[in-house]
């Protein structure tokens, strides 16, 4: 496919192709109003399984521009030329072509002025027309694709059976390493595709790619999905890089709710939600262990493990040069593999920077260590963790403390009660909208706990709170471990940044704190030799 366009499509846009082309009869209707060739029966109506159907585009370009169409059948021995000015047809006939179809658009809107003062500068209407060919390129890797403008290449994308060569191609070779291929089928829904690192984000959802049986749409339910899998690992407003192939039988979707066909319905919207949810939030568990964690490991045999309170409330409880914190010996739940690897663990620990960030030093350069997000990735995994109930690590207070309330947040609060109790978080009415603070987890037993409770109550109003609901549950545990987790501006000891260290490796997301935040970030030597311009 060759797309030709000059002055950013305003004097010329001209799209041809070597593909199996058209008979003049064909020809000929493909440019009237509601014709289409999409569909021979009703019953195709409820299965598309093409990319264009609605058949208004030839015939509504044709009508605001000068327009040429060119096509030949490799069967026929000639081919049909159909010229059409300000959608009047002024010339049909036999035209000398090779096989395929090219459509020739001149003096777009020339017979509708008003509408031509509505198009932009030519960059950005030739931005757009490129962001267009790349879409198309990127879900239709064994087609070749060529854009020039001004009778200049701007891109060529050749065709290949490699799907990954094509991903690269439109993203950049940049991106090559630090995208995770995720891969599920799941009843009658198949999900293939990239999706970045949540080191490499966006500012807006231009990096997203999404096609459904071939076909670029923009899904609320899929970009939702999406971001579900990535739970924990972006902060607000940023975006993941991402392409995803879905296939699904023809009959479960519609693609005819739009003109421009980029918004579909599906038939059972919640199975697709959560199939491309599984499938991300798989991927993304696989590289977090595996390719986006420190790269410098050494085999060892396993630490014993702590005793899961011991390890929520060790970081209360250390004291330097105290025999309280040890690796103590308790049965662990199975029996451990004699080998295992070890990431955050085997790092060279040089110490602390401005009592916030931990150093080390790991094969080949410097990996610095937020020591308060990684702190709450470790509370909050640890707390997510069902096999112990934490009321059993709860500490009762001796003074129940009131709290006082608005009326909106005391019914939040009310409904929130049971769920808090599962925490170690026993709260209870004491009239009117006062309520009384009976236990707290143990993480949170020297920490003044109004402000968690009144954090959590106002998360809940402004995100929306159904008994229960899941995502409301992790928004408590999330502002718990924040508030339980060390500070910045805090010093530890070398024992405390060790056992922090150790925690890391035990994480299923050890590289973002649960609101998103990276938890680590590192230096290589080739990079700290350049700044200090070793190397060039």
């Amino acid at each position: 496919v060759i797309i030709e366009v000059e002055k950013g499509g305003r004097s010329l846009i001209r799209v041809s192709d070597n593909g199996i082309g058209m008979i003049r009869d064909d020809a000929l209707l493909a440019i009237e109003r509601y014709a289409t060739s999409k569909i021979l029966t009703d019953r195709d109506l409820f299965a598309i399984n093409t990319l264009g159907f609605r058949g208004e585009a030839l015939p509504s370009i044709a009508a605001v521009s000068r327009f040429n169409l060119v096509t030949r059948e490799k069967s026929s021995p000639a081919g049909t030329e159909i010229i059409v000015e300000g959608g009047a047809i002024k010339k049909v006939s036999d035209a000398g072509a090779p096989p395929g179809t090219m459509v020739t658009v001149k003096q777009l809107f020339f017979n509708t002025p008003a509408r031509r003062k509505f198009l932009k500068t030519i960059d950005t209407e030739m931005g757009h027309i490129a962001d267009t060919v790349a879409r198309l390129a990127m879900g239709w890797p064994g087609v070749q694709f060529q854009l020039l403008h001004n009778g200049k290449l701007i891109k060529s994308f050749s065709a290949t059976n490699i799907p990954d060569e094509r991903v690269v191609d439109v993203l950049g070779l940049n991106l090559a390493n630090e995208l995770e291929k995720i891969e599920l089928t799941k009843d009658h829904i198949s999900i293939n595709g990239w999706i970045s690192s949540p080191r490499i984000t966006r500012s807006s959802s231009r990096g997203i790619y999404v096609y459904v049986n071939g076909r670029f749409v923009r899904d609320r339910i899929i970009q939702h999905s999406l971001f579900n899998g990535y739970t924990g690992r972006l902060m607000k407003g940023q975006f993941p890089v991402a392409v995803l192939f879905i296939n699904i039988s023809f009959d479960q979707v519609d693609v005819n709710v739009h003109p421009t066909k980029h918004e579909i319905r599906f038939l059972e919207q919640k199975t697709v939600h959560q199939t491309v949810e599984e499938a991300v939030a798989r991927a993304l568990r696989f590289a977090d262990k595996t390719k986006w964690t420190p790269t410098f490991y050494k085999e060892k045999q396993p630490a014993i493990p702590l005793r899961v309170e011991e390890a929520v409330t060790g970081f209360n409880r250390m004291e330097t040069g105290s025999s309280k914190f040890k690796e103590k010996i308790d049965e662990p739940a199975e029996q451990p593999s004699l080998w295992g690897k070890k990431s955050f663990g085997d790092l060279r620990l040089i110490g602390q920077f401005h009592n916030s960030y931990i150093l080390c030093e790991y094969g080949d350069g410097l990996v610095l260590i937020d020591q308060h997000a990684a702190h709450e990735r470790v509370l909050f995994e640890q707390l997510k963790n069902r096999s112990l109930d934490s009321r059993n690590s709860a500490q009762r207070l001796l003074v129940p403390e009131p709290l006082d309330f608005g009326y909106r947040e005391a019914e939040i609060l009310t409904k929130l009660i049971p769920d808090l109790h599962s925490l170690g978080l026993e709260v209870e009415p004491f009239g009117g909208n006062t309520f009384v603070i009976k236990s707290v987890p143990a993480m949170l037993a020297d920490r003044d706990v109004k402000p968690l409770l009144m954090e959590i109550v106002e998360k809940m109003a402004q995100i929306g709170f159904a008994p229960g609901l899941e995502s409301a549950i992790d928004q408590c545990l999330i502002l718990i471990a924040c508030h339980g987790a060390v500070r910045a501006n805090q010093q530890l000891t070398d024992e405390q940044i060790r056992a922090l260290l150790d925690q890391l490796d035990g994480c299923d997301t050890p590289s973002n704190c649960p609101h998103g935040r990276p938890t680590w970030v590192r230096w290589s030597l080739r990079e700290l030799e350049k700044s200090f311009k070793r190397i060039v």
